[in-house]
Order: C-alpha cells, then sequence, then structure tokens
C-alpha cells in the first residue's frame, strides 16, 4: 500500500468528516469501508447538492488532532444499490449520530436517501505534511506545508 493511499485510509478512519468540493466546500460525515468513503445525502439526511450525478469529487481530509489538512484527492463517485451493499449500508448507518429512527434508519434511507460510495483516485493526490516540503517518490502526489 503506497504512503498516500494509507494517509486517505488512516485519515477516513480516525475523522467522520470529510470536505468536498461541491457547489462550494461541504462538510459531510462518512463511513469508510472496504476501500472507500461511504456517504448518504437526501431525504432528512445531509445535503450535497449534485453529488450524485458527479462522475469525480475533490475530497479533502483533515486531521482530528488539530485539524490540519492531511490529504486531498479525487474519487470517483458510484451510487450504492442499498439491498445489494448491505455491510457498507451497516457501517454507514453505525456511524450516523443522533438518528432519530436508529432503528430503522436504513429502511428511511432506503426510501428517500442516496447512499454515496467515494473510491480514492490517488494519482492526483496532495498529501500534506508539516515535517516536509517537496515531492513524494514514485508519486505524482506532492507533498506540501501544512495547511
Amino acid at each position: 500500500m503506497s504512503d498516500i493511499t494509507t494517509a486517505i485510509e488512516e485519515g477516513a478512519k480516525k475523522s467522520g468528516i470529510l470536505w468536498l468540493t461541491l457547489d462550494r466546500p461541504r462538510l459531510a460525515w462518512h463511513a469508510w469501508h472496504d476501500g472507500a468513503i461511504y456517504l448518504v445525502t437526501g431525504g432528512e439526511e445531509q445535503r450535497l447538492p449534485g453529488l450524485e450525478a458527479l462522475e469525480r469529487v475533490h475530497v479533502t481530509l483533515r486531521s482530528k488532532d488539530n485539524g490540519a489538512r492531511l490529504v486531498e484527492f479525487d474519487a470517483a463517485v458510484s451510487v450504492v444499490d442499498q439491498a445489494a451493499a448491505a455491510d457498507a449500508v451497516a457501517a454507514l448507518a453505525k456511524e450516523r449520530l443522533n438518528a432519530r429512527d436508529s432503528e430503522h434508519l436504513t429502511e428511511r434511507w432506503a426510501g428517500e436517501s442516496v447512499v454515496l460510495r467515494l473510491t480514492p483516485e490517488t494519482g492526483a493526490t496532495t498529501a500534506v505534511s508539516e515535517r516536509q516540503a517537496g515531492t513524494v517518490t514514485g508519486s505524482s502526489a506532492a507533498v506540501a506545508g501544512d495547511g
């Protein structure tokens, strides 16, 4: 696993939120499952306008410890068949805080929301390091200063 892939996975697992570049930067909660980010939009859930129509989206993960930008990357966007990916939907539901109907959450999502999978595309990734500046060897990822 490359350093960038590791940074994405660790960042997504440690922090339950991320930033998406849509009509404007949008904060979203998510779950990391099976090598991808899963999130839900629509109905009573978070509003992420236009995301389900995109082929790709720019994602920024920040450090849970200090809020500093950890890594930025593009991700392929795909709509999840909630019945076929029940394990991913269950992982996402487990991360949902303060749901009014947690025992019926997945049924509500099936009726009124869209679950999306964001699969990282690590070819054009920017990693951020507080200690380094330069280029990551063997990758097109640029390592930048803290931001």
